[in-house]
């Protein structure tokens, strides 16, 4: 019996036009190369001034995060390949580089008063927040790495998770990198 291997996530941030579209073209390259996307966040971009040339106008650009894993040998390729497409401006490999990450986790949580206390500790060495009470449930709010939050809803899972949602990754490069 052999190990079993981890597959490597990569975290690829696009400049795209805000156009429709956009997003089926991005998705494709990753899917005719077997590449499987985690989790995808898109959002305005926001900037000052421009980016190579290109005025940033609020609207008329958005910011792809994509976590994805799959071969890293391909990897190179799908970045220069979403390059090409005619609507991505840049396409930028994250991937051991100095970033500062994020994710939000929502999590639903069975509650009977007895549990409470314990659930309240749980959150709050994570620094989650209670947004939600109900005479049998809770909603917290976690903010942070994607390890923090597994390992807060790892601890949540014996109370009973009712539902759960995640943002998926966020990335902006430290300094003055481009992200």
């Amino acid at each position: 019996m052999t190990a079993a291997t981890t597959i490597p996530f990569h975290t690829i941030s696009l400049l795209v036009r805000n156009k429709p579209g956009v997003l089926v073209r991005v998705a494709l390259v990753f899917s005719r190369r077997g590449y499987n996307i985690e989790s995808l966040v898109v959002s305005p971009a926001m900037g000052q001034g421009e980016y190579d040339g290109i005025p940033i106008t609020p609207g008329e650009f958005s910011r792809m995060t994509i976590t994805c894993s799959g071969d890293p040998d391909n990897l190179g390729q799908i970045v220069k390949q979403l390059e090409k497409l005619i609507d991505v401006v840049t396409a930028i490999d994250h991937t051991g580089e100095a970033v500062i990450e994020s994710e939000l986790c929502l999590a639903k949580i069975k509650s009977g008063l007895d549990q409470r206390t314990a659930l309240l500790q749980i959150a709050e060495n994570f620094k989650a927040k209670v947004v939600d009470y109900g005479s049998d449930s809770m909603i917290l709010r976690c903010a942070g790495e994607s390890d923090k939050i597994d390992a807060m809803v790892a601890l949540l899972r014996p109370y009973g998770i009712v539902e759960m949602v995640r943002s998926g990754k966020i990335l902006m490069a430290r300094g003055l990198a481009s992200t």
